[in-house]
């Protein structure tokens, strides 16, 4: 990218209050970078932990589930599962990290009884389904959370990499055609002045020897 302006005083003037701007700007920008940088490595590492603890959880839960099925009839697990005891609602809002907004989620049970989890009498059920049922409400805030982290960190990685883009248009192209322009221009205006005081003492000379 080139610059083309014309070489004169008010534009280098100009000119360096953009390049002033730009660079403050690049230093805010570096900063942002750096700061979304910590946030995204500090999230990933909630991520992963967090996701091995779902994952085992509710392998404990399926690897329950297929027991159940093993020891019960068909008729009986779905007829146990068939209408569930609660309503889940998801209120979804935004948090602001660093401009990137993020989705923030809270589940509650709507028409809950006696807090508990199970939608079926204790006859004819195995206690293997019961430790199922159990172990998926109980994952269910750890689920939302891994959701939560699993976009954040999508958003934040996209923010990063357009922050990353605009620091570097800044760093390599823009600054420098600046410096670089700022640098003709005050080149420019020196052989002007040079120019004009040569032209200046010839004049003089010239009257000096006319006078004479």
């Amino acid at each position: 990218m080139e610059i083309r302006v014309n070489p004169t005083r008010m534009e280098l003037n100009r000119l360096k209050g953009r390049l002033k701007m730009a660079q403050r700007g690049h230093k805010l920008l570096k900063d942002k970078r750096d700061e979304l940088m910590r946030k995204f490595l500090e999230l990933i590492r909630e991520n992963k932990t967090l996701r091995g603890k779902v994952e085992s959880e509710l392998s404990r839960a399926f690897a329950n589930f297929l027991l159940a099925r093993a020891v019960m009839s068909t008729e009986v697990l779905e007829e146990a599962v068939m209408y569930p005891l609660a309503k889940l609602e998801l209120e979804v809002t935004e948090l602001n990290m660093m401009s990137v907004r993020v989705p923030k989620f809270r589940a509650s049970l709507q028409d809950e009884q006696s807090g508990s989890v199970y939608s079926y009498g204790f006859a004819a059920t195995s206690g293997e389904l019961d430790t199922s049922i159990a172990t998926l409400a109980a994952v269910l805030p750890s689920l939302l959370r891994l959701a939560e982290l699993e976009k954040a960190v999508f958003l934040l990685a996209e923010e990063i990499d357009k922050t990353r883009r605009r620091v570097n248009a800044l760093e390599h192209v823009m600054i420098p055609q600046m410096q670089k322009t700022v640098k003709y221009i005050s080149m420019k205006l020196d052989e002007n002045e040079r120019g004009a005081l040569t032209r200046l003492m010839k004049i003089k000379d010239i009257v000096r020897g006319e006078s004479a």
